[in-house]
């Protein structure tokens, strides 16, 4: 807890000067604990400090006991007072800083009664608040059945060693501010040793997984990928998926569509070979994968009947991985018996809209995530569900989140993006998790490095395929 306090005071001190007046609010446990040691500390440095320390059940955990009868100890302290009963809350204006430290990670319902008039009192003022680990009232998890006018709307909130599930969903962004992950110092190899269902990438998680080029390697040797993509007006979604794929290191790629597409695809990808569907308007004629390492469909694809019932009859004769994105999802959506016919290890992309079609509403993001662990369970299938932070759900249930990405990739083709570099990934020689992997986290990365020399509001998909070279280099040379 001492080291915690340190990090903690250092933080807070980085932001905000000691002209600064603090009013802390420490709970019963240890996230008050580690309030009541970062007032000391504050006091300690020159800070004007009062505490306030509710103990309205005559029970402190022995950590918040400890640092009670430290506080108590400290001259420099403007005020602390013990509230076991009546409060009367101080004024708190622009120029002061909330430290919130009364509920921590163990929180398992919502706030009531005196706790949660505190947090709407904190709210509706003008005050900064910098929450410890968790906005108080806040859970880790599942904030379904929360009532959300009782969580603390934290200006900054200082997680201790590692980011909660909870702060990676986008409807908890209006509680958490701007979040700072704070080293505590905790056993790296203890951490390392954890096992754990939920994880976020890092670069290092890609690296590893790289397959590196044969100097003597030649198109036949670097796979061939099938992209079943395109309806008449649709051309471009085609092409961005198809142009991702061969950027993805692909030897060769064909692409299955519809005769009015023809003329488009053959000018802006002229690398890929075209294999034209007999009909000029659509998806209708089914396709042998004998001699390729990889399938995508459904970019552009459209939703007609006649292209619905083509593309369950590809998808049940598919002899290799498969790529399932955009109209091919939204066909599944429509004809929902025919889900339990995908193959396993099939991949699944779907946006939120997407996925909701598919699986039903969610009432928030913890329940979509839910959703999404169940169907990769029951179908064996990877699901990518795309987002902020992509979730990656592997058919045994496990779930890896993709840190990189922003905003600016909130645009029409990014998800054809995606399909391509994952189909050409499965093609090249990936495995259906990895290529997954470093597939997603190549595609954010193109968009971060596209958002850094256009802006976010400039970008656009093919902004993300121009650049993902470059992630592949920044990933490589790292």
């Amino acid at each position: 807890m001492e080291r915690a306090a340190s990090a903690l005071t250092a933080a807070i001190i980085d932001i905000w000067d000691n002209s600064t007046s603090i009013v802390v609010f420490a709970g019963p446990g240890n996230n008050g604990g580690d309030a009541l040691a970062v007032a000391r500390m504050l006091a300690q440095r020159g800070y004007r400090v009062a505490a306030w320390l509710f103990n309205t059940t005559g029970r402190l955990s022995a950590d918040c006991s400890v640092n009670r009868d430290r506080l108590k100890d400290v001259k420099k302290l403007a005020s602390f007072v013990v509230v076991s009963d009546e409060f009367d809350p101080p004024a708190l204006d622009a120029g002061t800083l909330v430290i919130d430290g009364l509920f921590g990670s163990g929180l398992n319902k919502p706030l009531t009664g005196g706790f949660a008039s505190l947090v709407k009192y904190i709210n509706t003022s003008k005050a900064q608040v910098a929450s410890i680990d968790i906005p108080s009232g806040l859970m880790t998890e599942s904030n379904e059945y929360n009532v959300k006018a009782n969580i603390i709307r934290a200006t900054v909130t200082l997680t201790l060693q590692q980011p909660k599930l909870s702060f990676l969903f986008a409807e908890n962004q209006q509680f958490i501010g701007k979040l700072k992950v704070l080293d505590i110092q905790l056993s790296p190899q203890g951490i390392a040793g954890t096992d754990s269902a939920v994880t976020i990438l890092e670069a290092d998680d890609i690296r590893s997984r790289m397959l590196h080029r044969d100097p003597f390697a030649h198109k036949g040797t670097m796979g061939h990928a099938l992209l079943i993509a395109g309806s008449r007006g649709m051309a471009g979604a085609a092409m961005l998926a198809a142009r991702a794929c061969l950027r993805s290191g692909v030897g060769k790629l064909t692409v299955h569509t519809p005769h009015s597409n023809v003329l488009p695809l053959q000018l802006g990808v002229p690398e890929a070979i075209l294999d034209i569907d007999t009909d000029a308007n659509m998806f209708t004629e089914a396709v042998s994968t004998d001699g390729y390492q990889a399938m995508g469909i459904g970019s552009g694809l459209g939703t007609n009947e006649t292209t619905a019932v083509t593309m369950i009859g590809q998808l049940r004769r598919a002899q290799c991985p498969i790529v399932i994105d955009a109209d091919a999802i939204n066909i599944l959506a429509s004809h929902k018996a025919w889900i339990q016919q995908l193959p396993a290890g099939s991949i699944i992309t779907p946006h939120v809209g997407e996925f909701e079609r598919l699986e039903g509403a969610a009432s928030d993001s913890y329940d979509r995530l839910s959703k999404a662990v169940r169907l990769a369970e029951r179908q064996q299938a990877f699901i990518v569900l795309k987002g902020h932070y992509t979730a990656i759900v592997t058919p045994m249930g496990r779930v890896m989140f993709c840190p990189t990405g922003n905003a600016g990739m909130a645009t029409a083709g990014s998800g054809d993006v995606l399909t391509g570099i994952i189909t050409g990934l499965l093609a090249r020689g990936y495995k259906q998790a990895d290529a997954c992997i470093v597939g997603t986290y190549l595609h954010g990365l193109a968009g971060d490095i596209a958002a850094d020399e256009v802006g976010q509001e400039s970008l656009v998909a093919s902004d993300i395929i121009r650049c993902l070279p470059k992630a592949f280099k920044t990933i490589a040379e790292t």
